[in-house]
């Protein structure tokens, strides 16, 4: 070894000297052809297979939802819901896409009080709203895709009827609801629990939703006329043949859910029959260069807009991105956010939501002076005249009895050292939905955050491999509230969903799974990138943070005051600083919070990022 090589005198040909940036996890995916990434490296594949084979971005997107309800069971299914924002490059448009069903026409709040439940059971059947994810997917399809429903699906068929790894998320839920499964739920028993609780590393089949999917793909097959009315003929497959007919068969005998007794649904077939995903203008607000679009507040996506424009009154790029200072200003703008979220939010076809006041910079900077330097454990919602009322705020822990009935949505991991979901002496488990991003050459960007119908959310419908969705826990049974539960009306959903554009081109997408914390993670994200020049890779793995004092979205519906969870990457005189200013810290593994995945694009340069933390989301492109 020569000696200036040994001493290091000479030029690196890559890092620091090379011009490159800081050191990421993986690197940031760039190209001009195409670019996903998703929560699951087989989610990202079946895309980026879509886009090789000549299909859209819209087409992608299709193949990945559909894959993702395979190798995330644990996270979302068959039966669940979806949100979709998407920039088409053809007509130049952006439009939200809902694919979240709603509340069957018999769920009222009168018939809840008759079964003794004052909350809606987080589990079993009485939480199922209508799927929404099968029509969204059939719809984006139809409208901006290219390919058939073969193609979108073959690459799900193919892990159901073949297998896919068990990761140790997964197992670990499964093992968590075994004894439900084996007690109360036998169809799910015989799907997860057919040679035992799964190990981790081994392949998994699920041959029943192989089979399902593939009679979708006979039904488009055997359909005539043209690539449109076969995917509007598998549709009606769903919503209004066979599967709609085994949903509304099955959920007649009661099933045991969160509320400790057995339950049947509400759901039927004619709730199918009636329901059909819609398109909507997305809200927006400018954030300096940025224009962000979110959807409406038939979901939380506007919180993230209201926390935007609480922080344009501070200077959030003197701050360190991983400072005391800069953690304080956002989390404190969250918390007012979020209670306005509690206050306000609903379903607009049911409910008036004054969103054009909350996102006013009048109404804004007065929210804005209650931010100092410490820190709030009231819970502070706005008052806008007409539009004053009780807001529900319960406070306490987490319902650990409630995990082992399949409760709530899996939201985020609070391991502390393994990164591994911890298990307490109950068995909860915790984990996150799913998420997907893709921009083709043709300059399409979509953004979708499935969810629901998990393995742990009700029984397995027999014969068709999945579950239904628990999305209704999130109505209030009280009436006069924005999210109380009414016949056909959407929940308050968490699922969001983010489009960004930048000197009014389409730039980004970006979203993460889990729950409460979607948007607090994406905000935080977005404001490293835009304030602090971070690269999409750079800015996923930074320090993450969050806080529960909102009240959570699912049963029971506790709020935390004042908490405020970090990754112990932070430093220790941050953390120390922000316990001294009254924030209630607690402190979890270093790589555990957030499961974002992003892509931008800048001219012909196509980027793409995806989370390291529990080493399965990954970014790929060319």
């Amino acid at each position: 070894m020569s000696r200036n090589l040994a001493l290091g005198n000479f030029r690196l040909s890559y890092g620091p000297d090379a011009g490159e940036g800081q050191f990421t996890t993986r690197p940031e995916i760039a190209g001009a052809f195409g670019v996903v990434a998703s929560t699951h490296w087989l989610g990202t594949a079946a895309g980026m297979r879509i886009l090789e084979k000549g299909g859209n971005a819209f087409d992608a997107a299709v193949a990945i939802g559909f894959a993702l309800q395979v190798v995330e069971p644990h996270l979302n299914g068959f039966g669940g819901e979806v949100p979709v924002i998407f920039h088409d490059a053809k007509s130049g448009r952006a439009r939200v896409l809902c694919g979240q069903g709603v509340a069957p026409a018999s769920a009222t709040i009168e018939k809840f009080g008759e079964l003794g439940l004052d909350i809606i059971p987080g589990s079993g059947f009485l939480a199922a709203c209508v799927p929404g994810s099968f029509g969204a997917w059939m719809r984006l399809l139809s409208d901006y895709g290219t390919m058939g429903l073969g193609d979108v699906l073959e690459a799900a068929i193919t892990y159901a009827r073949d297998g896919y790894m068990m990761l140790p998320r997964i197992a670990a839920a499964i093992r968590t609801v075994a004894p439900l499964f084996e007690g109360e739920w036998p169809t799910s028993a015989s799907v997860y629990l057919k040679d035992g609780i799964p190990e981790a590393g081994t392949l998994f089949a699920n041959p029943e939703l192989a089979t399902t999917y593939e009679r979708m793909v006979r039904v488009f097959d055997d359909a005539r006329g043209s690539r449109e009315q076969k995917i509007e003929a598998a549709r009606k497959a769903f919503y209004e043949g066979f599967v709609a007919e085994a949903i509304d068969k099955f959920v007649r005998s009661p099933v045991m859910d969160t509320s400790g007794e057995r339950h049947a649904g509400l759901i039927c077939a004619q709730d199918l029959a009636n329901w059909k995903e819609t398109y909507e203008d997305p809200l927006s607000l400018n954030y300096g260069d940025f224009r962000i679009l979110k959807p409406g507040p038939w979901t939380q996506g506007p919180v993230f807009l209201q926390q935007l424009a609480l922080l344009k009154g501070f200077d959030l790029g003197a701050m360190d991105p991983c400072g005391a200072d800069f953690v304080h200003t956002v989390t404190e703008c969250s918390k007012l956010a979020f209670a306005d979220r509690e206050k306000y939010y609903g379903d607009p076809d049911f409910v008036n939501v004054p969103m054009a006041h909350l996102l006013s910079e009048q109404y804004s900077a007065s929210r804005r002076a209650l931010v100092d330097g410490a820190a709030s454990i009231a819970f502070r919602p706005g008052s806008i005249p007409g539009f004053d009322h009780e807001v529900p705020y319960l406070v306490g822990g987490d319902d650990e009895a409630g995990a082992m009935l399949g409760a709530g949505e899996p939201t985020v991991a609070r391991a502390v050292s393994t990164g591994e979901p911890t298990t307490n002496r109950l068995g909860s488990v915790r984990g996150d939905t799913v998420h997907l991003d893709v921009i083709d050459r043709f300059g399409n960007i979509v953004s979708a955050t499935p969810s629901g119908g998990w393995l742990q959310s009700s029984p397995v419908i027999p014969g068709l491999g999945f579950a239904l969705g628990t999305r209704a826990q999130m109505f209030w049974l009280k009436h006069g509230l924005p999210s109380s539960l009414a016949p056909g009306k959407r929940p308050r959903t968490t699922l969001s969903v983010s489009l960004v554009y930048r000197e009014d081109q389409p730039y980004s997408s970006f979203g993460t799974p889990g729950g409460d914390q979607q948007d607090q993670w994406s905000s935080v994200f977005f404001l490293r990138h835009v304030h602090h020049g971070l690269n999409l890779q750079a800015a996923i793995d930074a320090p993450m943070f969050h806080n529960d004092h909102m009240p959570s979205s699912f049963f029971p519906r506790r709020a935390k005051p004042g908490s405020l969870t970090m990754e112990s990457r932070f430093a220790p005189d941050v953390q120390q600083e922000l316990e001294h200013r009254g924030h209630r810290i607690e402190v979890v593994d270093g790589w555990s919070l957030g499961r974002l995945s992003a892509v931008s694009r800048q001219g012909k340069i196509l980027r793409a990022a995806a989370n390291p933390r529990y080493m399965q989301g990954y970014a790929f492109g060319r």
